[in-house]
């Protein structure tokens, strides 16, 4: 696994073997990236990455330039990772929070540009997701932001407020959804 773009492009993750997360792939986070390069400004962007595992998608926003990401992850070995390899690669303005997504969800008061999810795939509950993130606790995204939902194939949100498409890099699907007018 590495970091795909920007100016840490190319640089190796490496994961103990092991870790519990799934991370990612290589090939659907440059497909992710290149769409949202046609879509937001990294370097003015506020980052809210929740269920964060590896910390790829963080890293990867990182290294496009945004400086204002917070990473949230539930698992505290995922999370110390995550801090280490922050702090390994010398990345400001990424802040790791250990705690349950949910629980954080009704604390959080800031509003940010964009919002990733990338839940475990078996998570029970995840159709509820984009309600959770959309419209119930903090309202955490900004008027004319985006969530971005990493999920199986097993799952369709195209019924859903707010959805704006479907990206699809082999087993890995991201629901896109534009919070605006």
């Amino acid at each position: 696994m590495r970091i795909i773009g920007g100016h840490l492009g190319g640089r190796i993750i490496n994961l103990p073997s092991s870790y519990k997360a799934r991370p990612t792939t290589d090939f659907a986070k440059e497909g992710l990236f290149n769409t949202l390069e046609n879509m937001v400004d990294f370097e003015s962007a506020s980052v809210l990455d929740l269920f964060s595992g590896t910390g790829s998608l963080g890293y990867e926003f990182a290294s496009r330039g945004c400086e204002d990401i917070v990473s949230v992850e539930m698992n505290p070995v995922n999370a110390g990772f995550i801090k280490g390899f922050v702090r390994k690669l010398g990345i400001r303005g990424m802040h790791v929070v250990h705690q349950n997504v949910f629980d954080f969800l009704k604390i959080c008061h800031k509003k940010f540009d964009i919002v990733t999810a990338d839940p475990p795939y078996d998570l029970e509950g995840l159709e509820s997701i984009p309600e959770k993130i959309l419209f119930e606790g903090s309202n955490i995204i900004k008027e004319g932001g985006y969530f971005i939902l990493e999920h199986p194939s097993t799952f369709s949100f195209e019924d859903k407020p707010y959805f704006l498409k479907e990206k699809k890099y082999g087993k890995v699907h991201f629901s896109i959804f534009f919070f605006g007018k």
